[in-house]
């Protein structure tokens, strides 16, 4: 049996510890018992942001927008379909920055929408605007290969 991952529930914020191998047996929060992965985007706020993002062991894209953002929203069902496809290997998480400046400023988010993909807390890389699902993908995929 391999080391287990860590994986910060979405919905509570517990931290689990699953086995690398059980990862898409469809493992559950062990505090609140919802699923840790349900295919969607997990919404985050100025609390939950760091723990998400560093103390989960897989790869975390975060989707810093804003509701008044017309690519952002535009982009939002593009990012929930990639959220769905690359679910177990790495998460896709959602801050709105209108509600929660405060994890965005150190970042110096410029433009929304802004994507970050953090690995082990540490920004891997980041890119700018709104793009279509395959696009998202190709990025996430070529950024983890080279990660």
């Amino acid at each position: 049996m391999s080391q287990p991952m860590q994986i910060v529930c979405g919905r509570c914020g517990a931290p689990n510890r699953v086995p690398a191998e059980r990862l898409t047996d469809g493992p559950i929060c062990g505090k609140c018992r919802n699923k840790l992965f349900n295919g969607k985007p997990v919404d985050l706020n100025a609390g939950s942001f760091k723990r998400f993002i560093s103390q989960t062991d897989l790869p975390v894209v975060v989707d810093f927008w804003a509701p008044w953002c017309g690519p952002c929203k535009a982009m939002a069902p593009a990012y929930a379909q990639v959220a769905a496809e690359l679910e177990p290997e790495c998460l896709l998480a959602k801050l709105d920055t209108q509600a929660h400046p405060q994890p965005a400023a150190p970042l110096n988010i410029r433009s929304i929408p802004t994507m970050i993909l953090f690995k082990n807390g540490k920004e891997i890389d980041r890119v700018s605007g709104a793009m279509p699902a395959g696009q998202l993908k190709q990025w996430i995929k070529g950024t983890l290969r080279k990660a």
